[in-house]
């Protein structure tokens, strides 16, 4: 059995590479005294635009500033990608990211791979090993792949003549004991050198399956501490030392100082970041979906659970989302990717519709539900014209008069419910596809444009632009179409200082305000915005 180590380079993914220097250090001592037998630090590739921590690059020069406690066997990964799309040779790509290895302090260098690439990555391998270096080969998300398929990738493998380890990763983290074992017999029919596991725990199989591929001849094993990683994580270092102390070999590893550095560092930092399985992970895995899709999902503060469940119903539905792309992950919470129903251009349907009302504009505050019934009764008392941003709950459907959507995440979580609406809708169709626009044959639809541009406010009879992807600036931009004379809000509670929605939301407001004397826009319930402040218990005002 070797363990390998990987919590620098796909943990990396939570923080960007950027690891506090003591955590760095007090990681190294701590995996050198467990006796684990090798240590990725990072990852090897060429400059990437925007900010990446130290262990993105793991660059000799930084590597010359840390201190290696003897003991473990210490290495990187380089996508095969980054050296087969480099805008060099494949030898002189290896030369520029790679020193020979008698004058490095890494000793062995990982290639990850996809399927596609494996045919090309024998110069990569050849030059690697003429460095000095021990060579591993990673075929990534191995799972649910041919065995006559997985077979081939060995057999080049293996003609390469030189690889020390050929691993296979369960990229999706969907794999489970059974898999584990037809990829290991695939690989053994045309590889006869050892074999190594990468796990993900998105279905919480991390540990089994790593103990699973054990039990059938595989030898080297990837952890992460706390199963820090990419999407749900990997299989926790400290879970399989564990898992060797209470079996009945003795185990050489040491696992106390693994389990005092994550109760010290880890678990404040897994709170913080929130890596490890749960449901959506598991939802994820089980459609398929590349884990990066839901964790990025996850770290958006815009998105809840409910809708991020409704693009993960949406993602399941694409080809292609087992490998991720952020182009498709934005389709999934903006347009569909199917026909859309551009013919309806930018077509205004509501303005003047309001003129001279009262508009009250609902949104999903905790506030709205504390005070729906004070909400209902200045409803039925004012009689203003009622708009819900979105499906509200705890307002009834009889009391609103039109439903704003603005087809973001919110509407692919709440699909379903608006087959039933019998209100009339107010949407940007542009936005929609047909089939999409079919889902509202229960009730009345108007048009306004909606447009997302960076760095772009913008309002006319025809359309709002503005740089956030935000329904409620869609319904501000509305009343004042329509000619509202006042506008109030309801559920507009505000968020935690520093929280960049409530920055957006500073934004939308002062931009909004601009169309409309202070006394005309006012919330009813608690805000933490700058508008001004009345109470929806004033019902007589």
């Amino acid at each position: 059995m070797i363990i390998l180590d990987c919590t620098l380079r796909d943990g990396g993914y939570y923080n960007n590479w950027d690891f506090e220097p003591h955590v760095v250090q007090e990681y190294l001592s701590s995996v050198a005294k467990a006796k684990i037998d090798y240590v990725e630090l990072g990852l090897r590739c060429f400059p990437k635009p925007g900010f990446l921590g130290a262990y993105a690059y793991t660059t000799e020069e930084h590597l010359s500033l840390l201190d290696l406690p003897s003991g473990p066997k210490y290495g990187v990964m380089v996508d095969a990608k980054t050296i087969l799309s480099a805008d060099f040779p494949i030898e002189e790509a290896v030369e520029k990211l790679f020193v020979p290895a008698s004058q490095s302090k890494i000793e062995f260098v990982r290639i990850a791979a996809h399927f596609h690439e494996v045919e090309h990555s024998g110069p990569i391998v050849k030059k690697l090993k003429s460095m000095g270096y021990i060579v591993g080969y990673n075929l990534m998300q191995a799972g649910g792949k041919p065995a006559s398929e997985i077979s081939d990738k060995a057999a080049i493998a293996s003609s390469w003549g030189l690889l020390d380890v050929l691993y296979f990763a369960d990229s999706l983290g969907n794999m489970d004991g059974e898999e584990v074992k037809r990829i290991v017999n695939a690989l053994k029919c045309d590889w006869s050198g050892p074999i190594g596991i990468h796990t993900h725990n998105n279905m919480g199989k991390g540990l089994d399956n790593t103990l699973t591929a054990n039990s059938v001849g595989v030898e080297w094993l990837d952890t992460t501490i706390t199963g820090m990683g990419r999407g749900a994580g990997n299989t926790p270092t400290e879970y399989l030392l564990a898992s060797l102390d209470s079996s009945r070999t003795v185990s050489r590893y040491n696992s106390k100082p693994i389990y005092e550095l994550v109760v010290r560092h880890f678990e404040t930092m897994q709170r913080e970041f929130g890596w490890g399985a749960n449901l959506l992970y598991f939802l994820g895995a089980q459609n398929n979906i590349h884990p990066t899709y839901i964790q990025n999902l996850l770290s958006n503060s815009h998105y809840g659970t409910d809708e991020v469940v409704g693009a993960i119903d949406y993602l399941s539905q694409l080809d292609g989302t087992t490998s991720y792309n952020g182009s498709v992950l934005d389709a999934a919470l903006t347009f569909s990717s199917k026909d859309l129903a551009n013919s309806e251009s930018y077509q205004c349907d509501i303005k003047n519709i309001f003129s001279n009302r009262e508009v009250l504009i609902l949104a999903n505050g905790a506030s709205t539900e504390k005070y729906s019934d004070a909400i209902c009764q200045y409803i039925k008392h004012r009689k203003p014209i009622v708009l819900s941003v979105n499906i509200i709950e705890n307002i009834p459907d009889s009391l609103v008069d039109y439903y704003v959507i603005s087809h973001n995440s919110k509407f692919l979580a709440d699909v379903d419910k608006y087959r039933s609406v019998k209100r009339p809708l107010i949407l940007p169709k542009h936005r929609f596809s047909i089939e999409e626009l079919a889902l509202f044959q229960n009730a009345r639809t108007l048009n306004y444009g909606f447009e997302v541009k960076k760095q772009n406010f913008s309002l006319d009879d025809e359309k709002v632009i503005t740089p956030y992807d935000i329904t409620a600036l869609y319904a501000l931009a509305i009343a004042r179409v329509s000619n509202a004379e006042r506008i109030a809000l309801a559920g507009f509670d505000g968020y935690e200082k520093g929280d960049k929605r409530q920055q957006e939301m500073l934004e939308i407001l002062q931009f909004i305000k601009g169309f409309f004397e202070s006394e005309q826009l006012y919330s009813i319930t608690p805000t933490s915005y700058p508008v001004n402040q009345r109470s929806v218990y004033a019902i007589h005002l």
